[in-house]
């Protein structure tokens, strides 16, 4: 645990740092890493918040800033959310522009004196992130993209999720698990009976999500289980050294 109880305790979706904060943590390491949460504004079906994607990374860069020392930023809260547009309430940006976004953020940070950017992304439509962390090494910054589909496989396996990450795909057992334990007062009755599975989309750049499901649910919510949640955040967290230890390697 690097920070303290109450720094950690402090958190949430937006951070409470001090200027001071940052400063000591920073004359205690060789490499300065910020965390950005990433997530989106998008329909979850009837009982999982717009904001779902935004909670989820939100509560995974939360996991990640009480084991190591990184400065967790706030989360960008509106994304590329296109495939759900057919649902009111879904708001989504370009991905011209989030591209921007974080070039912008990671610009900032090394003004400041922050070397290293990982990116945490919730929303599985956000593809642009993966360039940009690809770009970006190209030019010789430093920037990861986390969790990797094997972080998640992992942390499926460690937390007893039964459903694959195929038909897991949106308002499923795996964002349903997280909600019940990060934030159950968001959750909306439902999630109990809402079970629906179409792996098979291929067309869904096409088509969006509405090509494939009536309720904006592909997965098993029913499933779903605080216990889960939890299990897979620290997961989630235990794959996150890694990730750390890589981007201040050789710094």
């Amino acid at each position: 645990m690097n920070g303290s109880d109450s720094r950690t305790a402090a958190y949430g979706l937006v951070p409470a740092d001090t200027t001071e904060d940052v400063r000591s943590r920073g004359a205690e390491v060789s490499t300065q890493v910020a965390v950005l949460p990433v997530g989106s504004f998008e329909q979850h079906g009837p009982y999982l918040p717009l904001a779902t994607d935004t909670l989820v990374a939100c509560a995974v860069a939360r996991e990640i800033a009480a084991a190591y020392p990184v400065h967790l930023l706030p989360p960008v809260t509106i994304a590329c959310s296109h495939e759900h547009a057919a649902w009111p309430g879904t708001v989504s940006i370009s991905s011209v522009t989030l591209h921007a976004v974080v070039r912008d953020i990671a610009d900032s940070l090394r003004r400041s004196g922050v070397e290293t950017l990982v990116v945490v992304n919730g929303h599985g439509g956000n593809y642009v992130l993966g360039n940009v962390v690809q770009e970006s090494s190209a030019r010789g910054e430093r920037m990861a993209l986390f969790p990797a589909a094997e972080d998640w496989e992992t942390a499926l396996e460690r937390a007893g999720v039964v459903t694959s990450l195929l038909t897991d795909m949106h308002a499923g057992e795996i964002e349903t698990s997280i909600l019940l334990h990060a934030h159950p007062e968001l959750i909306r009755p439902g999630y109990e009976t809402s079970d629906f599975v179409a792996d098979d989309r291929r067309h869904l750049l096409t088509l969006g999500m509405s090509g494939y499901t009536e309720s904006g649910v592909i997965g098993r919510p029913s499933l779903g289980s605080a216990e889960k949640g939890k299990a897979l955040l620290a997961s989630l967290a235990d794959s996150f050294g890694a990730y750390f230890s890589m981007v201040t390697a050789d710094a």
